[in-house]
């Protein structure tokens, strides 16, 4: 019986409590059908988030290779341009700025690579070499374009995954554990109402067939008290004496003189 009342929320069984239990119920079914869904979707922006990595480090190798490739090119065009690109770095040309993305009330961040500001290196490499250097350049942006999709995907990935996990654990105490206690506590509520309601009616029936046989009691009891009051005025009425008829000449004295 203990690991019964376990099972179920400790409540008084009454109409009201029941009324309660189905509305707690109604919400928690809704809120069961939202987590679902939203696990659902989240699940979906995951798994596409997943295939967009492992294409993006499929990708990453080829790219790499290829500005490594390009960047030999470039050496071997225009000698060592290590000392001229480091004189020309003033600032960033390439930037990263962040953006979120709502995935079912999840804040997802999106890192963004953009360029910013005027080319400096148009000069490099006139004597020779020109159009190596700016293939190379060319190459190792389309690397860090690629390598920020990256990180943002990875980043995206792990919150998602935090995020699943958290809204799984949800909804497996929502299916396992509150839905179940609720419809175990309706149950014992209706029962405990209709056991009440049996008792009621039972006592009803007792009352009434109380009444009935008191009723019937007290009808032979005055039955039985109304035949010996006729027997004894009969009785009484064959003791006394007769009266005189009106029919029979009387000597009765007259009024008037």
């Amino acid at each position: 019986m203990s690991g019964a009342s376990k099972d179920r929320l400790n409540v008084f069984p009454s109409r009201m409590a029941l009324t309660s239990m189905k509305l707690r119920l109604k919400g928690a079914q809704k809120g069961y059908s939202l987590l679902k869904k939203k696990s659902d979707a989240l699940t979906l922006r995951f798994r596409q988030i997943l295939a967009k990595i492992i294409e993006n480090k499929t990708l990453m190798g080829e790219v790499m290779k290829e500005a490594s490739f390009s960047l030999a090119e470039a050496r071997f065009s225009a000698g060592d341009i290590t000392p001229l690109v480091l004189e020309n770095v003033d600032k960033a040309k390439v930037k990263v700025r962040a953006k979120k993305d709502n995935v079912a009330g999840v804040q997802l961040p999106l890192f963004e690579c953009y360029y910013d500001g005027g080319d400096s290196y148009l000069l490099t490499g006139l004597s020779r070499g020109g159009q190596q250097v700016h293939r190379c350049k060319e190459v190792y942006y389309k690397a860090i374009k690629l390598l920020v999709e990256l990180a943002s995907l990875q980043t995206a990935f792990i919150v998602l995954d935090e995020a699943i996990k958290v809204t799984n654990r949800r909804v497996n105490a929502i299916e396992h554990v509150i839905l179940p206690r609720i419809e175990n506590t309706i149950r014992y509520i209706t029962t405990e109402l209709d056991e009440t309601e049996r008792e009621e009616f039972f006592r009803l029936k007792k009352i009434q067939e109380k009444k009935r046989i008191a009723k019937e009691k007290q009808k032979l009891q005055n039955e039985s008290e109304g035949i010996k009051t006729v027997s004894h005025n009969y009785e009484a009425s064959e003791l006394e004496p007769a009266g005189p008829s009106i029919f029979e000449g009387t000597n009765d004295e007259d009024m008037v003189v």
